[in-house]
């Protein structure tokens, strides 16, 4: 039977994240001190595995995996070569990673091997002391050196950024042309109010109605029916043709069409990126080996999917959501 909530939205793509760490510190995901869960909490592999056979069985047909950075999970590519069996035999029509790249040269070839075609990289500027900035203390060349052995592996590139008032909004035009002359395709994304970071979100958040305003300034944004299956809509940018995708959760929210949920790495259930109530699933996989108890579970979940999120950005507020995204998974 298909997941269908209270709204009628068939749920069809689940984004799961394999750890909460991160090699970095992205001054608009987490903290620098950042503190981790304990071994014990984190779902195991072969639990992450059944967890998404599970999830397909009940009709999901894309799988996105996430973090933290999902590439410095111990053993994660014996996951992906496991999911990609079910992309081989047809059971799951896509399995794709978001990663900071920066263990994406020691993996790349394994990830298409097993059947990945598609990934998104995080990658903010093209700015080496810039990147530093924001990432704390990460290094562009080794994000870039990953993103060609990416490109060599035959897998295609979505390249995430988030825009940050004041930090990166110089640079979309440099972002468009870059991409387009590597044959990646960019998305621009609207900082969020997730997790205490130490910075007051109103001094980040960038609108992007006015960062797609001043790209038309230069660019010939032309309407197109492409989706990726995500919340991001796109245009083709005419000089260079390709992509370029806004995901906007704070200017224009995209609720309606919402086919996701996310799982943590401790296995929480959240329906909703923006809200709170999240469904336990490692309590139900850990006291059975049937499927019963995980599967009410995951219905009670999508029953009590919300309608839409209440994310909102006020100066000196705190966040809409105080778990980090690092949690969630992107």
């Amino acid at each position: 039977m298909p997941m269908i909530d209270r709204q009628g939205r068939q749920i069809t793509y689940l984004r799961l994240s394999v750890t909460d760490r991160c090699d970095l510190r992205c001054v608009y995901c987490m903290r620098e001190d950042m503190r981790f869960l304990p071994k014990a909490d984190v779902l195991t592999i072969e639990e992450l595995d059944r967890l998404c056979r599970a999830f397909v069985r009940k009709g999901v047909r894309k799988i996105r995996l996430t973090g933290g950075e999902p590439l410095v999970r111990r053993n994660v590519t014996t996951l992906i070569a496991g999911l990609g069996d079910l992309v081989a035999d047809g059971s799951l029509d896509e399995l794709t990673l978001t990663t900071n790249g920066t263990h994406l040269a020691r993996h790349a070839e394994a990830l298409a091997a097993a059947g990945m075609r598609r990934i998104n990289v995080s990658l903010d500027t093209l700015d080496p002391e810039r990147f530093r900035g924001i990432t704390r203390w990460g290094r562009l060349d080794q994000v870039m050196n990953g993103l060609m052995a990416a490109k060599a592996a035959g897998l295609a590139v979505k390249i995430n950024a988030v825009a940050l008032k004041g930090v990166n909004e110089d640079e979309f035009d440099r972002l468009v042309e870059w991409c387009g002359r590597q044959a990646f395709d960019l998305c621009l994304i609207e900082t969020m109010p997730l997790g205490e970071i130490r910075a007051d979100r109103a001094d980040q958040y960038l609108p992007l109605s006015d960062v797609r305003a001043r790209l038309e300034q230069n660019w010939t944004l032309k309407a197109t029916d492409y989706r990726s299956g995500g919340p991001a809509r796109y245009v083709e940018v005419v000089e260079t043709g390709g992509r370029l995708g806004f995901i906007t959760p704070m200017s224009h929210n995209f609720c309606e069409s919402c086919n996701r949920v996310r799982i943590t790495c401790s296995g929480a259930l959240f329906s909703c990126l923006g809200q709170e109530e999240a469904v336990d699933l490692r309590q139900p996989l850990r006291s059975s080996e049937a499927d019963l108890a995980l599967e009410q579970a995951i219905d009670r979940a999508i029953d009590r999917k919300p309608k839409g999120h209440d994310f909102a950005i006020e100066r000196g507020g705190g966040p809409a959501v105080r778990r980090p995204m690092s949690v969630t998974g992107g």
